[in-house]
C-alpha cells in the first residue's frame, strides 16, 4: 500500500466538469481530466482493503455491487499513485477490453462498494480508470496485439455493440478468424449509435475498432442476420456463431401508438447521432426537437440522454415523466453500504435542464393518459395523471388517481420506457428457445443455446443491463467458445 494514510490526507476530488450553459453550446464530451499529480493523490485515497468488495461484483440486495469484470481496482490504483502507468495499464486490461469506454459511460458499481464510502466519499475509481488507459493511447502503449499463430477455426459473432466487440477481440487475439457481422452501416451498437456524443465520442469508439480490426478481425458491416443474411449461411461457413444483438424492442406506450410526434428514445438518439457523423446535424436529417415543447417519458439514463439531447436542438421546453416516487437523496436505513444506493441521482441532462429553465424536469409519479393533436393531426399537447402506490392481487401496482389529470403542451413525445428483450427476428432465425423474460435462452450457467454451434451473450440473453456488464458477458462467452473450438481454453 502505496500511502496507508491518503483516505485519511485527501478529500475526493472528481474530474472538472464544464458548466451547463456552456456545454449546451456543443456535442463534444465535457469532463477534462485532472492533471497527474491530482490523480495520483486521488488513487491514494485507495485503502487496498484487505477484502476489496470493489471488485466482488456480486449480487445483494437484488442488485449488483463492485464491478462484474472484477478489475483489480486497489492494484491499479496504487499503481497510480506510485507512477507506474506502464503497470497499471497492464492491470487493467488483464480484465477490462474497453476502459475507456467504461471510463466514460459506466454508472460504477466500484464505487458504490469502495469501503471508503462507508463514513466518507468513495474513491474515484472511474476517472482512475479512464486517466489510465487514456495515458495509454496518448503514450503508444495502447496498440492492436494480432496473435502470433491461427487457428484455422472461424467464428462469426452477430452484433457489434460491447459485448459483440469484447467477445470478438478476445477470440481474435487467441488466434480465431473472427467475423462481425452489424446491420447498421457502422459498427459499434449502441456505443456508437445509442449513447449520445457528449457523453462517448464517437472518435473514442473508432479508435477501438480501428485496434481491433488491425488485429484481423473483420467487419461487415450492413448485414442483418436473419434477413438479409440466412442464418444457415453463417451455420454452413463458421464453426461458431455467437449472438450478441442486444435487447432492441422498445417498450411501448399506448397513448402514444400511431401518433404523429411520438418516438421512441432509441430512434430520436441514434438520428442525431447520425447526422452528427454525416453532416454536422443538418436539419431535416434528424428527428429535431429543436424550438418545441418536449416530453419524455421514462427516468432512467436513456431518458436523461433524451433531455440532454432534446436542449441541443434547442428546445423549447421539456418535461421527464417517471412512474415512480422519487427516490431518497441519501442512503436509508435498509438500504446499507457496500449495496448499490437506491437514491435519487441528477444526471448531466437534468443539470441542464435545471440551468437552461429554472427547474427540475424530472414528474415523479406520472405518466401519459392521452395525446391530444391538432387538425393536421400532428401531436399539440399531452394529458398526464398522477399515479400512487396500490396493492392488486398481491402485488404493487401504480395505479392512475382520478381527477389528477393535467394538461401539457408538447409537440414531440420521446418514450424512454426501456426493451422488453430482444428483436424476434435473429433469435427466429435460429430457432432458439426464449425464458420468462424473452431473452435467449442458454444452458444453466453458460453462453450455449441448444442450437448447436449457437452461442448468445449480452443483452440478448441477460436482459437490457450496462455496458460493463456487456463487456464481462463477451468475454466470458468467448473463453466458453475457446474451450469448444480447441477442447481447453487460454482465455481469462
Amino acid at each position: 500500500m502505496g500511502k496507508p494514510t491518503g483516505f485519511l490526507e485527501f478529500d475526493r476530488r472528481g474530474d472538472p466538469v464544464q458548466p451547463p450553459l456552456e456545454r449546451i453550446r456543443h456535442w463534444d464530451e465535457f469532463h477534462p481530466m485532472l492533471p497527474q499529480e491530482e490523480r495520483r493523490r486521488q488513487a491514494a485515497r485507495c485503502m487496498e482493503c484487505g477484502v476489496p468488495f470493489c471488485q466482488s461484483g456480486v449480487e445483494l440486495g437484488g442488485a449488483f455491487t463492485g464491478c462484474p469484470l472484477h478489475n483489480l481496482v486497489p492494484e491499479w490504483n496504487d499503481l497510480v499513485y506510485t507512477g507506474d502507468l506502464g503497470h497499471a495499464l497492464s492491470r487493467l486490461c488483464k480484465t477490462n477490453s474497453f476502459p475507456e469506454f467504461t471510463g466514460r459511460v459506466c454508472p460504477a458499481p466500484c464505487e458504490a462498494a469502495c469501503t471508503c464510502g462507508l463514513h466518507g466519499d468513495p474513491v474515484t475509481v472511474r476517472e482512475n480508470e479512464l486517466a489510465i488507459i487514456e495515458a495509454g493511447f496518448a503514450s503508444g502503449a495502447v496498440g492492436p496485439q494480432p496473435p502470433k499463430v491461427r487457428t484455422g477455426k472461424k467464428v462469426a459473432v452477430v452484433g457489434s455493440g460491447p459485448a459483440g466487440l469484447a467477445a470478438a477481440q478476445q477470440l481474435g487475439r487467441r488466434g480465431h478468424c473472427v467475423t462481425v457481422f452489424e446491420r447498421d452501416d457502422r459498427p459499434g451498437g449502441l456505443l456508437m449509435y445509442g449513447i449520445p456524443n457528449m457523453k462517448l465520442e464517437k472518435r473514442i469508439v473508432q479508435r477501438r475498432l480501428e485496434l481491433i480490426e488491425a488485429e484481423g478481425v473483420e467487419f461487415r458491416t450492413s448485414c442483418d442476420v436473419g434477413r438479409d443474411v440466412p442464418a444457415q449461411a453463417l451455420l454452413d461457413e463458421f464453426d461458431a456463431v455467437i449472438l450478441c444483438c442486444g435487447a432492441k424492442k422498445p417498450r411501448s406506450l399506448s397513448a402514444a401508438e400511431g401518433v404523429q410526434g411520438a418516438y421512441h428514445a432509441v430512434d430520436f438518439l441514434s438520428s442525431t447521432t447520425r447526422a452528427l457523423l454525416g453532416d454536422g446535424l443538418r436539419k431535416g436529417a434528424y428527428i429535431d426537437a429543436g424550438g418545441k415543447d418536449v416530453a419524455i417519458v421514462g427516468g432512467g439514463d436513456t431518458g436523461n440522454d433524451c433531455v440532454g439531447t432534446a436542449i441541443r436542438h434547442g428546445c423549447r421546453s421539456v418535461v421527464q415523466l417517471e412512474m415512480l416516487p422519487k427516490a431518497p437523496d441519501h442512503r436509508t436505513e435498509d438500504d446499507p453500504w457496500p449495496r448499490w444506493p437506491r437514491i435519487c441521482k441528477t444526471d448531466y441532462g437534468q443539470e441542464e435542464a435545471i440551468a437552461l429553465f429554472g427547474a427540475d424536469p424530472r414528474r415523479y409519479q406520472t405518466t401519459v393518459k392521452e395525446c391530444r393533436t391538432d387538425e393536421n393531426g400532428a401531436l399539440s399537447s399531452i394529458v398526464t395523471v398522477r399515479l400512487e402506490p396500490k396493492e392488486e392481487d398481491g402485488r404493487r401496482i401504480m395505479a392512475q388517481v382520478p381527477g389528477s389529470e393535467e394538461e401539457l403542451p408538447c409537440q414531440m413525445l420521446l418514450v424512454a420506457a426501456g426493451f422488453l428483450g430482444p428483436e424476434d427476428y435473429a433469435a427466429d432465425a435460429f430457432g432458439l428457445e426464449r425464458d420468462g423474460r424473452s431473452n435467449v435462452s442458454t444452458v444453466p450457467g453458460g453462453y450455449a443455446t441448444r442450437a448447436g454451434k449457437v452461442f448468445a451473450a449480452g443483452d440478448m440473453r441477460r436482459g437490457q443491463s450496462l455496458v460493463v456488464w456487456a463487456i464481462a458477458e463477451g468475454r466470458a462467452v468467448a473463453k466458453e467458445v475457446d474451450g469448444y473450438l480447441m477442447g481447453y481454453t487460454a482465455l481469462t
